[in-house]
């Protein structure tokens, strides 16, 4: 993966040269990263359900559940896309957690959208920057473009992309509702981790003396937070806590007790955008090694009630990968109706993504393997 060529040559794999040129004679990227998720669909590598993911000669597995609270409709969704963008080394992870009226509609456009978005530029950006040096290695010590820079780069175009088409979107009314989003892409041995809101990545890894630790990998941006806080009140914004909610800070208009976000990066929320609130997503990468286990992506009812520590020995507890998810989110059930007794349980969803191959893993003839009561692909 060192050369731009090992790329491309991955990213052709998929769909006619034929069906995705323009009048131009260049390669639509568009085009061609739609082709990829109806080709993804079709080999049944993308999971939108509870379930399990599992590819042959893959490293990667991915355990996904979701539980409605006690608030309505559950507006948590995830994805899994194994072989992202058609490459045998690449696997798309996401944790979409809406909120207000239209949030379910909110997280599940986004979710729907922005893994063939995130393709789309990061083609645009691969082919613009072997424009400028058709030659870059991008292991080389003397690089002017890393892939974390084109990473980046990508993520921070799509996700500029996919909040402007959510406010222009004819059927959905994200004025008043938004969503969170983290995602991971692993592309062999590098995790690139983009986070809006305050959904949660932790790693499992071992340390020097073997025992089980948890990393996190993002920061919850929560309204309070000193460079958040910032920016909302330089954009007029108002933050601070209800006397019947105290530690809990919100985002408000300068002169309106509403909307009372509680995070302070979001999609969506079109009625406190210029107040403070960004879909800038805040990007980071991190190289794997044998020392490192799994990666836990969670919506914020899971790490209300559970600490990052007892979230990955829950799962690294799980005899079976495919019952990991599950599992966490019923000892969250449990915590929570000791810790929270008397409030609506907020909507739980994870993804836990194992970042090894084992030999307790499924059968390796089978792509995806549905958990008890999964619904079927959409």
């Amino acid at each position: 993966m060192g050369h731009f060529s090992s790329m491309f040559s991955g990213l052709a794999r998929s769909f006619s040269i034929k069906k995705v040129k323009n009048n131009n004679g260049t390669c639509d990227a568009k085009e061609a990263a739609d082709e990829m998720v109806k080709d993804a669909k079709k080999k049944e590598m993308i999971l939108k359900s509870c379930g399990y993911v599992y590819a042959e000669g893959s490293n990667n597995s991915a355990s996904v559940f979701s539980k409605r609270g006690e608030k309505g409709v559950n507006q948590d969704c995830a994805i899994v896309w194994e072989g992202f963008g058609c490459q045998e080394d690449m696997i798309f992870c996401g944790i979409f957690d809406g909120h207000g009226p239209w949030g379910h509609y909110v997280a599940k456009h986004v979710r729907n959208s922005m893994p063939s978005s995130l393709l789309c530029n990061w083609q645009k950006t691969l082919a613009q920057t072997a424009l400028l040096e058709p030659e870059l290695d991008l292991e080389g010590s003397n690089k002017k473009f890393s892939r974390f820079d084109i990473w980046k780069h990508s993520y921070l175009k799509t996700c500029a992309s996919v909040d402007q088409e959510l406010e222009h979107h004819r059927k959905i009314d994200s004025y008043n509702s938004g969503t969170t989003a983290i995602t991971i892409v692993r592309q062999g041995d590098v995790i690139y981790v983009s986070n809006v809101g305050d959904s949660r990545a932790v790693l499992a890894t071992s340390s020097d003396e073997g025992s089980l630790v948890a990393v996190q990998l993002t920061l919850d941006f929560k309204p309070n937070l000193p460079q958040e806080k910032e920016r909302i009140i330089g954009c007029n914004g108002r933050v601070f806590c209800m006397k019947d909610e105290p530690g809990v800070h919100r985002v408000w208009q300068p002169d309106t007790e509403a909307p009372g976000l509680a995070m302070s990066r979001a999609f969506g929320d079109y009625c406190i955008k210029e107040y403070g609130l960004v879909s800038v997503p805040e990007v980071t990468q991190r190289h794997i090694s044998a020392k490192d286990h799994f990666i836990i992506l969670a919506s914020d009812g899971i790490w209300d009630v559970i600490t990052n520590q007892e979230a990955i020995e829950i799962v690294s507890s799980t005899a079976e990968r495919p019952k990991a998810a599950k599992r966490l989110v019923e000892q969250a059930v449990r915590a929570w109706k000791k810790k929270r007794r008397g409030i609506a349980m907020d909507d739980m969803s994870v993804v836990c993504l194992f970042l090894h191959s084992s030999s307790s893993s499924p059968s390796l003839s089978q792509h995806v393997q549905h958990a008890q009561h999964a619904t079927t692909f959409k």
